[in-house]
Order: structure tokens, then sequence, then C-alpha cells
């Protein structure tokens, strides 16, 4: 008998995330600052709208919810009857099940505009051998799919403790291989993703790729620091993206925005453990890559690799520009604020090349908090492509342990205002010394 629960009159918890970065000119924001965090249900729990409106629960296309037995063709057919309607179409998961889903592409268009109800546990084989013969890359896979809500409160599970182990970044006998993304959405549009846990992705939790109009809202991503190339949310070749309110403690990046990506907004972040909030890498192996027009707002990082960062590879082409850093706490932060045009992820050295992405029109204001290095502003720039344009303002960065903090330039070209520490090292051109007299920093960058 399918002991699988469902039911017109379930309920799912939806999970709020609110929060607030107060900036404060001395440090002792750092203590309790969880305490600004809080997971509540929401007021007046969500009902699930009756089976007359088009509610399709996973139990009545055969799903076990019992966490062993392979739910993905009950999943593959709620949804591909869902994409069949016209109008409006809620798919349930429903809480107090788990849902075992093996790779499985999830195409669009669709005719409905479709919710799908998370409120259960879905999680993933935790064999890397179920991949075999698939595209390592992928689990699940939405392509194609606009107009797609995922919500609910409940939870994915990457289960990436096997294909961590067998990383060759966390054992460099191992084989380098590709561990799939959690959750993909390729070439979707209009998509609201929000109120949900992801865990223990194989690699990259979430990511966004060639989509457009995207909200990603009320988020947690959770992985352990050790866990390799985990970042939290990718966005590649995306406009329109707007990420926030959410959490995000992964092994890399907790944000990472990359090639041929414009016009994205971040906003109330906390990130840490983690690698940081990073544009880029872009140019790799020589590739031509464009990212601009984007805003990080608010935001909380601690015990990270890295702060608010810019990583170019040598030898590539392309322009990052028009980028805002603003109204960010950091506690225990490597690299707080970083421009690196000498990015090199590889077991080998990179070679010296002479091409270089153009970094240029960034701004850092109001980034208050403490460094665990000594160089806590580092512009390291390309000899054939400099940094150009760079402004600081409102920047206290004191160190962590007690020492000093300073700045490192090279080849950067920009100027300050306001209070800055450590003082900024920039060189000023003619052009940049014109760049200060018309540059407004209030429309710096939007």
């Amino acid at each position: 008998m399918n002991k699988l629960r469902y039911s017109s009159s379930s309920t799912c918890l939806v999970v709020l995330i609110h929060i607030t970065v107060f900036l404060v000119p001395n440090l002792s924001y750092a203590e309790g600052f969880d305490s600004l965090l809080e997971l509540r249900p929401q007021s007046g729990s969500t009902r699930i709208r009756p089976r007359s409106k088009r509610v399709l629960f996973l139990g009545e296309f055969g799903a076990q919810g019992d966490g062993l037995r392979d739910d993905t063709k009950a999943f593959r057919d709620t949804w591909e009857l869902a994409c069949s309607f016209s109008g409006r179409t809620r798919i349930v998961l429903p809480a107090g099940n788990t849902f075992l889903i093996h790779p499985i592409d999830i195409a669009g268009p669709c005719q409905s505009k479709i919710t799908l109800q998370i409120c259960g546990t879905v999680v993933a084989p935790e064999d890397p051998g179920a991949w075999h013969g698939l595209n390592p890359h992928k689990w699940l896979y939405f392509h194609g799919v606009n107009h797609l809500t995922i919500e609910g409160g409940g939870a994915i599970n990457g289960m990436g403790q096997e294909w961590w182990a067998r990383s060759c970044k966390t054992n460099s006998t191992n084989p380098c291989k590709h561990a799939p993304t959690a959750i993909t959405f390729h070439r979707c549009k209009y998509l609201n993703v929000k109120n949900f846990l992801v865990v223990n992705s194989q690699q990259m939790h979430m990511a966004f790729t060639k989509c457009r109009r995207v909200a990603a809202s009320n988020l947690k991503v959770v992985a352990p620091a050790h866990s390799p190339n985990t970042d939290g949310i990718h966005i590649s070749a995306s406009k329109g993206v707007v990420v926030k309110d959410s959490i995000i403690r992964t092994g890399d990046d907790c944000i990472s925005i990359v090639s041929n990506s414009s016009h994205i907004r971040i906003s109330n972040i906390i990130c840490g453990p983690g690698h940081g909030i990073s544009i880029g890498s872009l140019g790799k192996s020589n590739s031509w890559s464009q990212v601009q027009h984007v805003m990080v707002d608010g935001a909380f990082l601690s015990n990270t690799k890295n702060g608010l960062r810019i990583k170019t590879w040598q030898g590539g082409s392309g322009f990052a520009s028009e980028i805002s850093f603003q109204n960010v706490v950091m506690e225990n932060v490597s690299n707080p604020i970083i421009i690196d045009q000498y990015y090199c992820d590889s077991r080998v050295p990179c070679a010296n090349q002479t091409l270089a992405v153009k970094v240029e029109n960034v701004s850092f204001m109001r980034i208050r908090g403490t460094s665990a290095t000594e160089e806590a502003i580092k512009f390291e720039c390309s000899d054939h492509s400099p940094c150009e344009g760079l402004y600081l303002e409102d920047i206290q960065l004191v160190s962590y342990s007690g020492g000093i903090t300073r700045s490192l330039c090279w080849e950067a070209y920009g100027f300050s205002s306001g209070f800055v520490d450590p003082p900024a090292c920039f060189s000023c051109s003619e052009s940049c010394i014109k760049q200060k007299v018309l540059l407004d920093p209030a429309l710096h960058p939007f």
C-alpha cells in the first residue's frame, strides 16, 4: 500500500528569511550577528489549493516518498501532465516524505504557469554510479521552462559526500572529473525561486545559465567549508537576475557571476564559510567574457577566504564594467577587497600572457569590518590592460588579530573619497583626474 501522505488539507511550512545589515562605525557588530537572522513560518501558513484547481500530488503518480525507491518516473509523469495543461498548475511534494530522484531533464516550454511546491525533501542518489552514461553536470536540469515558481519550505539534498571524497581537489591522486550541479536552470525565463533549503550539493548548488528575469530569495544554501567547487549560486550568461535575503554557507564562492551576464542585483546576503562574492573567473583559456551592471548592496561575510572579488585569467579578453559593491560588513575575511587579474586555478603554473579582460568603473562604498590578512585591499591588475575608474568611499578594514592593514596596487587607477582605511594606493593618470571631476559617486555605477 502506498503510504505517501497527500491531502487537500495539507499545509506547507514556508520559511522566510529576514536579514538586516547594520553598518556601524565600531566593530562590535560581529557579536550576535546571527541573532539578526529570523526563520519563522509565514503568518497563516499557505494551504494547498483544492485538486479541482489542478493540484497534482506526486503520490497520485506512483511516488513512494520513502527515500529508498526511485520516484523519478513519477516526477517526470507529473511534470509532463502539468506542462500540458493551460492556465496555472501546482505540483506538490508533501511534507514528511523523501523523494529519491535520479538525474532528470525537466523540459519546457509549458502551456501552464507551474508552481513546484517542495514541502518534503528531494534527495539525489548517493552513488555517483547513477550518472553512468549520463551527463555528469546535471541532476535536476530545468531547460526552456518559463513562468516557473519553486517554493514550499522543503529541502533539496544533493548527497555530495561521495563526490567530494573522489574530487582531485580533496585528494590530488584522484582524477579531476566533473560533478553535477544540484539545480540547473538553462534558457529559462520568469523564474521565482524561494523559501527552501539546498544542502550538500555534489558541486554547484544552483546555476542560472542563459536565463532572463530571475528572482531568487529566502534561500538557505549549505555545504561544509571543505567541500570542493560547491558554489552557492552561479550566474552565467544571464540578464535581469535578483538574489536577495538568503544565507549561503559553502566550500567555494557564495555567489559567482561569470561570462556575459548583466543587470544583476545581489542584496541582503549572509555568506560564510566560503570564498566570498565573486565576479568571475573570466577569460579562461583565452576566452572572451563580459560582465556589466552588477550591484551588491547589503551583505555580511564571515570567515571567508575572500570578500568582494573580481578574478580574471591572463590571456582573456572582454570586460568587467559598471560594478558596485556597497553596504557590506566583514568579519575575519581574507582579501576583503580584491581584484586579481592573475587568477590561476591550475595544478601547473599559468603562462604569462599580455591580453586581459578589461576591468573598469568599479566602486566599493561603505565597507567595514576585520581582515584576516595584512593586505585588506588588493588590486593586482594587468600590465597590458590596467584597471581604470576604481573608486573607494567610506572604507574601514582593520586587522582581526590586532595588527596593521594596508593596500596593495599594481596598475590600478582610480580615486577615493571620505574616510578610507587602509588608505588607497591608486595611481592617477590625466584621464583619471578628468574622470574624478566628471563622476558623481551617487550615480556610480547605477
